[in-house]
């Protein structure tokens, strides 16, 4: 079995160079995009100096290689597509490192939320309204779950019953 060396693990030494922690950054970006909270983060973990992390990042972020509004915008877009609402995503966003400035602008940026909670809604249970309190209850649950807010579950789940008391 081959094993694979992590930088980090026991007997690495962090380097201060920041020429050692490009490679590594630059690794890692044409894998997927980051945050640049979490870059350094990841970097950081991997044995790579503070000095030589800050410098990395900073350097990329200059060359708009790293770009957290950017990653935001993309982040909310694919999320969103995938049934959650704003503010699952706005957490995750958070503890990914990204301003709450960014979050808000993203968030902002993307899809209707109301609509994207009907959508969810439909996608799992069905076109037909809820019929009951239960049933109601049941997929606003789900909907909080996903992270929409009160306003857009209500808009999702329609208008409340009518009263059952005749008078």
């Amino acid at each position: 079995m081959r094993r694979r060396f992590r930088a980090g693990s026991a007997g690495a030494t962090p380097s201060p160079d920041p020429q050692d922690a490009h490679p590594a950054a630059v690794a890692l970006l044409a894998r997927r995009d980051f945050a640049a909270g979490e870059l350094a983060a990841r970097l950081a973990q991997d044995g790579h100096a503070a000095e030589a992390v800050a410098a990395v990042i900073a350097a990329l972020t200059a060359d708009r290689i790293l770009d957290d509004a950017r990653f935001a915008t993309q982040y909310v877009a694919y999320h969103a597509g995938r049934g959650q609402g704003p503010r699952r995503i706005a957490m995750d966003l958070a503890s990914r490192g990204v301003a709450p400035l960014l979050i808000e602008a993203a968030l902002a940026a993307g899809p209707d939320w109301a609509a994207r909670a009907r959508e969810v809604r439909s996608r799992r249970f069905g076109l037909t309204p809820p019929e009951s309190w239960a049933e109601k209850a049941k997929q606003g649950r789900f909907l909080q779950y996903r992270g929409f807010s009160s306003d857009h579950v209500r808009s999702a789940l329609g208008p409340d019953f009518e009263s059952e008391d005749p008078s």
